[in-house]
């Protein structure tokens, strides 16, 4: 995956955005990022994060990954779940130390099902972010809306806040990519027995 092999869906002009967004972020990290007026680098994102929020099969998992790719070592990528599972096998204060300089975290399918792991997550992004570490996740629900509908989410908002604002939030639509194609080439038939047929041998 990279940022040049994907490919935004015209009919949604947010997904070209996510990847301007994507490299403003990388612009962040130093040593190769775009020069602006008089040669001069621009600065860096204020904040450490950033949140790729959209529906299924916009390319959140791509841009993810094509970010992972493109930013300098040492980087980890997982799962939301696989995390929390790391933090489960080794305890917190190993799994901070474990990840504590990488330049990158990489977490897909971010999603807080329970109290625990609300601050569990919070935790652990604001140990990491404090030591410079920067964090990139996606989701289909945005930062201020974890936990929504699953728990008492109004008991942990100092937490989900805590979360939300170290975070840009990228908002991506569009339809799933794997539908543009098919959607493109779909014949619809009004008479559906005489169109059956005249398929028959």
């Amino acid at each position: 995956a990279s940022l040049e092999n994907y490919r935004p869906d015209p009919d949604h002009p947010s997904q070209q955005e996510a990847v301007e967004a994507i490299r403003e972020f990388l612009e962040g990290f130093g040593g190769g990022g775009r020069r602006g007026l008089f040669g001069r680098r621009k600065a860096p994102a204020a904040l450490p994060g950033i949140y790729l929020d959209g529906g299924f099969g916009v390319g959140k998992t791509h841009l993810l990954a094509a970010l992972w790719h493109a930013a300098p070592v040492r980087k980890y990528f997982g799962t939301f779940i696989e995390y929390t599972a790391l933090v489960g096998a080794l305890g917190y204060a190993q799994t901070v130390t474990l990840l504590t300089g990488a330049s990158l975290l990489c977490i897909d399918e971010f999603e807080l099902d329970d109290p625990g792991d609300t601050r569990l997550m919070a935790r652990l992004i604001g140990d990491l972010t404090e030591s410079g570490t920067r964090i990139a996740a996606t989701s289909n629900t945005p930062p201020h809306a974890l936990g929504e509908g699953r728990f008492a989410a109004q008991d942990f908002l100092r937490e989900i806040d805590a979360l939300s604002a170290r975070f840009r939030t990228v908002r991506i639509d569009g339809l799933d990519y794997r539908r543009r194609d098919v959607a493109a080439h779909a014949l619809v038939f009004e008479d559906v027995p005489a169109a059956i047929d005249g398929l028959a041998p």
